[in-house]
């Protein structure tokens, strides 16, 4: 860790890109450590340093490696998911763009944890030069002995290869992506199996996020106790927090799992510009139900935010100011899940349209009195019945946003509608 309490940020500004720079902070240190360790052992330090999954769904990450079947008779897989598409989120791009190293250093130790000997960094399409720079990175550590056989000069052989996806959003799924390695249209699957037992080319696989991994270095290097202390009780270690829209200082920020919403906002962002108020917090990409003012005090950590109805999800922080409209926010939102849904569930790709017509009336002058219930009742007809989480988050969002601010959106449709009533034909004729 550095004197400014970081642990990523270095590296990232330090361009860990190279291989040389890298090894100025203890680079692949943790590797030659763990490949002296057993595999249950290294599993075990990442379980007790309560890393969790940060790319949405929070699991524990130690306990998903743990569920790899012992001395299987088929090939096991790592596959790293970097296809980072929810909008408000660029925080895997920040560490692929500028500390690879650290990246592949996680993934030696997580592929040695699971007995994987295959990778695979599953990118963004649209992610050209971050790609270019992982391809060069992982070359580079092909030429040191880094990787390939005989890692670090161990028994122990890895290869590693960088996969681009096509530009789909669902393809962040984590069965859809394997169905897009596999060559096949990027569709979830039904869950279970879990991929942990059957996942890419039906063998045991565990897919994880970029973030995840690059911490589970330092994690190898300093211990599981010096992680999990800087978090909350059941979230350890820090992570990287994406703060867009209505601040002073937008960008990324490192900080401990727990740090306050509030303080995230007005201190690390500076606060909205022009002293204007706030209106409207989404913590976690646009697939976290938003917050009020009232309740940005709330600690940024999976637990601390379920309970108050929305997510960390990818901890893409999206402010919106006084003058924000909820309605076109909203319905930014949906047009997005209306676009990327896959259709292969009819709940999503009827629904999502729907929500998007209902709202798309709305916006276009020709609202009606059901518009928000129905929007509602659309987005709750959603929920849970879809194979994957997009779905969900669109059905979650919809009824967010009206649950928070029924009052903006009953005063939009009123308006709405009077502006159409006094345009009508009858009420000119009349006059």
């Amino acid at each position: 860790m550095s004197k400014n309490g970081k642990i990523l940020t270095p590296l990232i500004e330090n361009d860990c890109n190279l291989l040389e720079n890298y090894k100025k902070f203890k680079g692949y240190e943790a590797a030659k450590k763990a490949l002296k360790m057993s595999q249950d052992e290294v599993i075990e330090e990442v379980q007790k340093s309560n890393l969790r999954g940060l790319g949405g769904a929070g699991f524990p990450t130690g306990r998903k490696w743990a569920f790899i079947p012992k001395n299987s008779q088929k090939p096991v897989y790592l596959v790293i998911n970097c296809d980072e598409s929810e909008p408000g989120t660029f925080k895997d791009k920040y560490i692929v763009s500028s500390a690879t190293h650290v990246l592949i250093e996680g993934i030696i130790i997580a592929s040695y944890a699971i007995g994987a000997h295959t990778c695979y960094i599953y990118i963004r399409g649209e992610y050209v030069e971050p790609a270019r720079r992982i391809e060069a990175a992982i070359k580079e550590a092909y030429d040191a002995g880094i990787l390939g056989k005989k890692v670090l000069g161990t028994d122990f052989n890895l290869d590693v290869y960088v996969h681009r996806g096509a530009g789909a959003y669902i393809c962040g799924e984590e069965t859809a992506l394997l169905n897009s390695l596999e060559g096949k249209k990027g569709w979830p699957r039904m869950k279970p199996p879990f991929p942990a037992i059957e996942g890419l080319f039906r063998c045991p696989t565990i897919v994880n996020n970029v973030e995840t991994i690059a911490y589970v270095p330092p994690i190898i290097q300093n211990g599981p106790k010096w992680f999990a202390d800087m978090g909350t009780e059941r979230s350890g270690g820090m992570r990287f927090y994406g703060i867009s829209g209505n601040v002073n200082k937008p960008g990324i920020y490192e900080l401990p799992v727990g740090t306050p919403l509030r303080e995230m906002i007005y201190e690390h962002a500076g606060g909205i510009p022009g002293g204007k108020a706030l209106k409207c917090v989404v913590p976690g990409g646009v697939s976290a139900p938003p917050l009020r003012p009232d309740e940005i005090d709330v600690p940024m950590d999976p637990d601390a935010l379920a309970k108050i109805g929305t997510m960390i999800g990818s901890a893409g922080i999206i402010v919106m100011d006084e003058d924000t409209n909820l309605v076109e926010m909203l319905m930014a939102s949906i047009r997005f899940y209306h676009h990327e849904s896959c259709a292969q569930c009819t709940p999503c790709r009827e629904g999502t349209g729907w929500l998007d017509k209902i709202l798309q009336r709305m916006l276009s002058g020709g609202a009606r009195e059901r518009d928000i219930d129905d929007l509602y009742e659309i987005g709750d007809s959603i929920f849970g019945n879809t194979i994957c989480p997009l779905g969900d988050s669109a059905g979650m969002v919809a009824k967010g946003y009206i649950d928070k601010f029924r009052g903006e959106f009953e005063a939009y449709l009123s308006k709405s509608i009077a502006a159409k009533s006094a345009n009508s034909p009858e009420l000119k004729k009349a006059s």
